[in-house]
C-alpha cells in the first residue's frame, strides 16, 4: 500500500471529531475511496460502504429517500446485521455528490447519531453549490490530492529517515552533497514523468515500464474529460475545451487563460461569462487555479484579480504525457531544444496547493510576471517564488523589479532550480527545486509550538 499523509488526518478526525461527519473532497483517481476503506476497516468493527454513483446508475434505491427513517430502512437492507453502534459502525457514502438531497440529510443523520459516517466525492464543490441547505456545523470538508513528491519518494524506495534528514537540512538552509543531489534530481524528474496518481505510481512500481504508465495516464485524462459531460449539457463542451487548452496555454509566454481562444473568433464574451466552467474545473479537482495579483498586499486574497487566471493540471504526470508521450529523454536529459518551464511550474503549483497554500501569481504590465506569490505570515507581507528549469536561473528581471518596489515591503524572495548550492544574493534565496516538497503553510512541532523556518519565510 502506498503511504499517504492523509491517512493520519482521517484517523485523527474519527478520534477527535465524533460529533461531525467527514467529507473528503478531491479529484477522481487520487485514492480517496481506497484510503477511507483501509482506515475504516482498521478502526471500526463494522464497515459499510455504499457507492452512490453506482446506485444512481443501477438500482437507485437511495434516489427516493426523503427522511432519515427511509435512509435507515435502505441501509438495513444492504448492511443487515453489520449495523451496530456509533462507536463500532462506520458508514461510508462514496460519490455522495450523485445525490445532493443526501448532502442535506447529513445534518440529521449526524444529529441522530446512530452510526459514524464518512463521505467522499470528486465534485463536492459543485454539489455543495447546488445543495438547497448545506449542513454547516455538522460536516467538515477535507481536501485530498495526488501523492506529492515526498510521498512519491517513500513509494519508490527512499526511507522515512532519509526524507527526515533532508528536511532538517532544508530547515537550516543546507545543501545536499553532490551524490545525494544527483539522486534527488533524478527522482524529481521521474516524478515529472509518473506524477502522483496512485494507479500511475503502482503501474510504475510493477515493472518501471513508462509505456504502461502512459496508458494509465491517458485513461485517467480521458475520464476527466468525460466527467465534464455529466455537467450542464450547454456547458460541457466548453468545459472540455478549456481543460484541453491547459497544456497549450502553459506553452504560451503569459500562460494565462485567453477568453477569445475559448470559442470561435467573433465571440464577444468576457471572462466572467465562463465563471461556471472555471469553477467546475477547479471544484472537481482536475485543474488548479492561480489568481493574478497586480498590486500585492498581505493577505493576497484581498488583492486577487478575478479576470486574470492561470489553470494548471492537477497532476504533472498527465501534463508530461500530453506534451512528450513516450519520449522520456525530454524530461530526464537536459535537451537544449526542450523548455521544461511549464512542467516545473506545474509541479511546484501541485506541491504548494497540496501543502495548504492558496495559489497566486504576479502580473504587472510595467514590472513583468513572477510565477507564484504566497502569503508570508511571519512578516505579514508576500513571498515571491520564481521557478527555473534551465541554467539561466539567476536571470529574473520581473522578480528584481518586484523586490525593488518599496510599496510592496517584500522581505525575501525565492528561486527554485536544478542548482545544488543554496545561496542568498540581494534578498533572493536560491534553492534546489526538489526542496519545494518541504514547503508547508504551517510547521508544527510535537509540543504544538508553531515554527516558521527562516529558510521559508
Amino acid at each position: 500500500m502506498l503511504y499517504r499523509k492523509f491517512e493520519k488526518r482521517i484517523e485523527e478526525f474519527f478520534r477527535k471529531e465524533p460529533n461531525k461527519i467527514l467529507l473528503v473532497n478531491g479529484a477522481r483517481q487520487i485514492g480517496k475511496s481506497y484510503l477511507i476503506r483501509y482506515v475504516g476497516k482498521k478502526m471500526f468493527k463494522n464497515y459499510i460502504e455504499i457507492n452512490l454513483k453506482e446506485d444512481k446508475e443501477s438500482r437507485g434505491i437511495f434516489a427516493t429517500v426523503k427522511s432519515t427513517n427511509d435512509f435507515y430502512i435502505q441501509l438495513g437492507v444492504i448492511a443487515g446485521n453489520r449495523l451496530g453502534t456509533k462507536e463500532n459502525t462506520l458508514v461510508f457514502l462514496d460519490e455522495i455528490q450523485s445525490y445532493p438531497h443526501l448532502m442535506t440529510m447529513l445534518k440529521f443523520l449526524n444529529q441522530e447519531g446512530r452510526y459514524t459516517y464518512v463521505a467522499s466525492g470528486s465534485q463536492l464543490g459543485v454539489a455543495l453549490m447546488q445543495t438547497a441547505s448545506v449542513p454547516i456545523g455538522s460536516i467538515a470538508i477535507e481536501e485530498m490530492y495526488p501523492l506529492d513528491f515526498e510521498e512519491f519518494l517513500l513509494a519508490t524506495g527512499s526511507g522515512q529517515e532519509a526524507v527526515d534528514g533532508m528536511r532538517e537540512k532544508f530547515l537550516v538552509g543546507e545543501a545536499l552533497n553532490e551524490s545525494l543531489h544527483n539522486y534527488m534530481l533524478q527522482q524529481f524528474k521521474l516524478y515529472l514523468l509518473v506524477g502522483g496518481l496512485p494507479e500511475s505510481i503502482n503501474k510504475f512500481l510493477e515493472n518501471r515500464n513508462i509505456a504502461q504508465v502512459r496508458k494509465v495516464q491517458r485513461e485517467i485524462y480521458n475520464l476527466y474529460r468525460i466527467d465534464a459531460s455529466q455537467y450542464d449539457a450547454e456547458k460541457k463542451l466548453l468545459i472540455r475545451k478549456i481543460y484541453d487548452m491547459i497544456p497549450s496555454n502553459m506553452e504560451n509566454k503569459k500562460k494565462r487563460i485567453v477568453v477569445k481562444r475559448v470559442e470561435e473568433t467573433g465571440s464577444h464574451k468576457q471572462f466572467s461569462d465562463y465563471a461556471d466552467e472555471f469553477e467546475y474545473l477547479t471544484n472537481s479537482g482536475i485543474a488548479l487555479a492561480v489568481q493574478a495579483i497586480s498590486n500585492p498586499r498581505f493577505p493576497l486574497l484581498q488583492s486577487e484579480n478575478k479576470n486574470l487566471l492561470k489553470l494548471y493540471m492537477n497532476d504533472v504526470g498527465l501534463l508530461t504525457n500530453l506534451l512528450y508521450g513516450l519520449n522520456i529523454n525530454a524530461v530526464l536529459r537536459d535537451e537544449r531544444s526542450i523548455n521544461l518551464g511549464s512542467v516545473y511550474e506545474t509541479v511546484v503549483a501541485q506541491e504548494l496547493h497540496a501543502h495548504g497554500f492558496a495559489l497566486h501569481y504576479y502580473d504587472n504590465k510595467q514590472k513583468g510576471e513572477v510565477d507564484f506569490l504566497i502569503d508570508d505570515y511571519e512578516h505579514l507581507t508576500v513571498l515571491p517564488i520564481e521557478v527555473k528549469s534551465g541554467k539561466d536561473y539567476t536571470v529574473h528581471s520581473a522578480l528584481n523589479n518586484f523586490l525593488n518596489t518599496p510599496d510592496y515591503h517584500i522581505q525575501k524572495a525565492m528561486v527554485l532550480s536544478n542548482e545544488r548550492e543554496i545561496s542568498v544574493k540581494n534578498g533572493i534565496t536560491y534553492l534546489p527545486v526538489y526542496y519545494c516538497m518541504f514547503y508547508q503553510r504551517d510547521f508544527v512541532r510535537d509540543e504544538g509550538t508553531l515554527v516558521i523556518p527562516e529558510i521559508i519565510m
